[in-house]
């Protein structure tokens, strides 16, 4: 039995209009997206907007002009080593390739200037400046930059080179990295849509709370109590 009717439907009207709500949600209603699709791609672009550090990762990779480096870097296969020698050869690196293992002597400055080009042409979008300078996939580019680079990492550690194993670290994470996960998305200030940014924590919130006291008013009108 019931022991509240009116509190029981008035928990049950919350339940039915947060179901409605959720319904909405997932269509795509939202310039052809669902709601949570156009909550990701927002915060996507407004996220990238924060993200760009190349401009001071390239003032530090400033601080290795003149540093020659030798490395022996191990790829997946013969395939990605073969992809990969342009990268450092585009940095004015002399690189000799055997089967997946490549050796590359040249300027540590120069390599992740080349490297940092790259990942900007990306981050702006313009893969196909990236694709039409090595001949293949744009996105493939960067993800062999990320791969030679942890190589390099590793390689470096090897020779004891720390502050230089730290500089190929940051250019991996901060610029390389950053370029492949936004690339396409259009970046934003976070005041350009501070309208909407709001409105979503806020109905976040509310719709949470409202479902919790749905629920909460459905089993207490139902007779249920919390006791101690």
């Amino acid at each position: 039995m019931i022991a509240n009717k009116k509190e029981f439907y008035g928990g049950f009207g919350m339940i039915v209009v947060f179901a409605v709500l959720l319904v909405i949600i997932f269509s795509p209603v939202f310039k052809g997206k669902n709601g949570l699709e156009y909550l990701d791609e927002l915060y996507n672009t407004i996220s990238k907007h924060s993200a760009y550090y190349i401009p001071d990762v390239k003032k530090d990779t400033e601080k290795f002009m003149g540093k020659s480096v030798d490395l022996t870097l191990v790829m997946a296969d013969e395939k990605q080593a073969g992809q990969t020698a342009p990268l450092f050869e585009q940095g004015g690196a002399t690189v000799s390739t055997s089967g997946a293992e490549l050796k590359i002597t040249g300027d540590l400055s120069k390599i992740l200037e080349n490297c940092l080009v790259d990942a900007e042409d990306m981050y702006r979008n313009n893969g196909e400046k990236v694709s039409g300078k090595y001949g293949y996939d744009e996105k493939r580019v960067l993800f062999n930059w990320w791969t030679a680079l942890k190589a390099m990492d590793k390689d470096l550690k090897k020779q004891k080179e720390f502050p230089e194993t730290k500089m190929v670290d940051t250019v991996k994470t901060k610029a390389v990295e950053a370029a492949y996960n936004y690339y396409k998305i259009e970046p934003q200030k976070i005041g350009d849509r501070i309208g909407m940014v709001i409105f979503s924590l806020v109905f976040y919130v509310v719709y949470t709370v409202w479902y919790g006291f749905g629920i909460l008013f459905m089993f207490e009108g139902w007779g249920m109590k919390l006791s101690h």
